[in-house]
């Protein structure tokens, strides 16, 4: 006899939601008050969600602990994964001296600090996020950017921020592709609609990323630049999304704006270089003193990492895979709960099946495209290759304990049904529920760390309160990917992954507080948005 999920334990479902929440409020506050270690916080949360689980939800103790282990497995592999991977081939270039020359010569295009994370974090890290997602864009533009020798708090911060824009097509279209096929709704539709929310964040992001770093009267510096960044994302994003699905805006958008901007900086440059307040103020235009084939060669570890993420992302190739990956039923733990309505139609099973993906995880990917850059390394072998990916994981040893108990926390919370009980509070908010649509996606990703996963655990709810209350289900799917790109810099899990590329473990909180701010003002811009689409702007809908 499966257990069936119970979503509202004191017959009020917002007395529910208040007690439910409780794992979310000992986060929190060892976060954001008492700016506690990840993996303590994540630790006492994870507590808290078990006592309440059983005592409160009623759920078995067994499957409780399943559940948690379960989460806790995906968060290894393949999020921690690629985590590892990922700061594995950024340690390699550092200990090769490679980066030395990767910063001199991007220091010849500019200087600027401002630009610096314009480019890096949110164009470059755009890229790798349509390519591969999960993490991975993150990891990887952090660490460059503290390599390029920015304070390791901005640089988590910043690349926290810019990965907004491109979230809700990650991974080449995944959270798109995900929930339409969860609500059967057109794909073409909830992308057409993603795509007239999410621009307009988009063309502001790089102009807030400057904002963030320096304040507005010095941003008016490179405000054309930012300009340009931003009508070069957005346009993109906006016309693939719309006319060619959900599967490349991310991808074209990126490399548009790599190109574009690119192009803009050699015919201007700000009147003054700004560099962080610790640093020497900049000499004069930036010579750099390595020949081209010394400047290609440092490029090439990441110009082979973004052709291996994005080969490894196409469909044929995942296709080709396919037979790789292994699958299992997650002992104590498939098939023995039950979801009911409201948060589904008819009572279904829920499924527990692990998918061990060694060879499809965009972690692979990364790791042969370390392997492959062994050859245009200098100097390092396969031996230094191996010594330094053992150093990696001892840097890491950390968050790779907070990642597992985040996932876990997460997985917990959607298995015992507390997460359904958060979404169905807002549902019974009637005619305003479009200003509340975007806020559940908002904390799904802050539960899971995942669009995809928001979007799977409340695509049915967005779909079956929007047709009770006669507003387009497609806006309420979509609003849900689109408020959820904006949970995506406040999650542990993501922060967890930042302050790992950053070297700066133990100071999750701080960055918590530095990003907080920035996923509130996004969120509320988002919820007005789609409420204003849902009523008196409904003519901006497909």
């Amino acid at each position: 006899m499966n257990w069936i999920q119970v979503y509202d334990p004191f017959n009020s479902i917002v007395g529910s939601a208040l007690v439910a929440a409780i794992p979310l409020y000992i986060l929190f506050f060892m976060l954001a008050v008492k700016r506690a270690k990840g993996h303590f916080a994540a630790g006492l949360a994870v507590l808290g969600a078990l006592i309440v689980a059983v005592a409160v939800w009623g759920m078995p103790a067994q499957l409780a602990a399943s559940s948690f282990l379960y989460g806790a497995g995906v968060g290894i592999f393949p999020i921690v994964w690629i985590v590892v991977t990922a700061i594995w081939v950024y340690n390699m270039t550092v200990e090769s001296g490679q980066f030395e020359i990767i910063k001199s010569s991007l220091a010849t295009i500019t200087e600027d600090r401002r630009l610096q994370a314009i480019f890096i974090a949110f164009a470059f890290g755009s890229f790798i996020e349509g390519t591969a997602g999960f993490g991975t864009p993150v990891a990887i533009t952090a660490a460059m950017l503290v390599g390029l020798g920015f304070n390791p708090l901005y640089a988590a911060g910043l690349c926290l921020i810019a990965n907004t824009a491109p979230v809700a097509f990650g991974a080449l279209g995944i959270p798109i592709i995900a929930v339409a096929e969860l609500t059967k709704l057109d794909v073409m539709h909830i992308s057409a609609i993603t795509g007239r929310q999410l621009p307009f964040l988009s063309i502001i992001v790089p102009l807030w990323l400057s904002v963030t770093m320096c304040g507005f009267k010095r941003s008016m510096e490179v405000l054309p630049a930012c300009i340009v960044a931003g009508l070069c994302f957005a346009t993109t994003q906006f016309v693939t999304s719309n006319f060619v699905g959900p599967m490349l805006p991310d991808v074209l958008s990126a490399i548009a704006t790599i190109v574009g901007l690119g192009m803009f900086l050699k015919v201007w440059q700000p009147k003054s270089i700004w560099r962080f307040p610790n640093e020497p103020a900049s000499t004069g235009k930036a010579v750099c003193n390595y020949s081209q084939g010394d400047v290609i060669r440092a490029w090439m570890p990441w110009v082979i990492l973004a052709a291996m993420v994005f080969i490894w992302g196409l469909k044929p190739v995942q296709d080709m895979m396919k037979s790789t990956v292994i699958n299992f039923a997650w002992p104590g733990l498939d098939s023995l709960i039950s979801k009911t309505v409201p948060v589904v139609a008819q009572e279904t099973v829920y499924k527990a099946m692990y998918k061990f993906n060694y060879l499809t995880s965009p972690g692979t990917a990364v790791l042969i495209a370390g392997i492959l850059s062994l050859a245009v390394l200098p100097k390092y072998g396969v031996g230094r290759a191996v010594s330094c990916f053992g150093k990696t994981v001892v840097q890491l040893r950390f968050p790779i304990v907070t990642i597992a108990m985040i996932v876990g926390l997460a997985y917990l919370m959607n298995y015992s049904g507390m997460s359904s009980t958060l979404g169905l509070a807002f549902a019974q908010t009637g005619h305003f529920f479009p200003l509340f649509s975007p806020v559940i996606g908002w904390l799904g990703v802050f539960l899971t760390g995942s669009d995809t996963s928001s979007n799977l655990l409340f695509g049915n709810l967005q779909m079956t309160t929007a047709q009770q209350i006669g507003v387009s289900p497609e806006l309420c799917v979509a609003a849900n990917s689109s408020g959820g790109v904006t949970g995506k810099m406040i999650s542990p899990q993501s922060i967890s992954v930042a302050t790992a590329a950053a070297n700066m473990v133990g100071e999750e909180g701080n960055l918590f507080l530095f990003t907080l701010k920035h996923s509130i003002a996004m969120i509320i811009f988002v919820s007005v948005l789609t409420y204003l689409q849902a009523y008196p702007l409904s003519w901006m809908l497909p």
